[in-house]
């Protein structure tokens, strides 16, 4: 039987950012990966929303060439802006911050 298109995903997001998925083990308090730095959640849809999608391209846009890190922020109203969610690439994220946590790790940090 194929696995699922949510456990394929778990295990190419371990793989591309040096975790190990975690297998389903019924408490719900374990990340979908483990990983020495991050506590990495995996949803995976068969669609995601157009203007989300839009949101990173502005962000890609604005920063051009620049070093700049493109990100949206995600804000529900009449909430608490640190509640705020900041989405990013993740071939941008692999960019900015795998490097940096690979180097620290061989050197002995984090």
């Amino acid at each position: 039987m194929a696995d699922k298109n949510w456990k394929r995903h778990e295990r190419a997001t371990a793989a591309r950012l040096g975790g190990k998925r975690t297998p389903i083990n019924g408490r719900g308090c374990e990340a979908d990966v483990a990983h020495a730095w991050l506590a990495i959640e995996c949803k995976s849809k068969r669609v995601l929303p157009a203007w989300l999608r839009g949101a990173l391209k502005q962000a890609k846009q604005a920063a051009g060439t620049a070093l700049k890190l493109p990100v949206a922020v995600l804000h529900q109203e009449r909430t608490a802006h640190k509640h705020d969610l900041v989405v990013i690439q993740m071939s941008d994220f692999e960019e900015w911050f795998m490097g940096e946590a690979q180097e620290a790790d061989e050197h002995g940090g984090r």
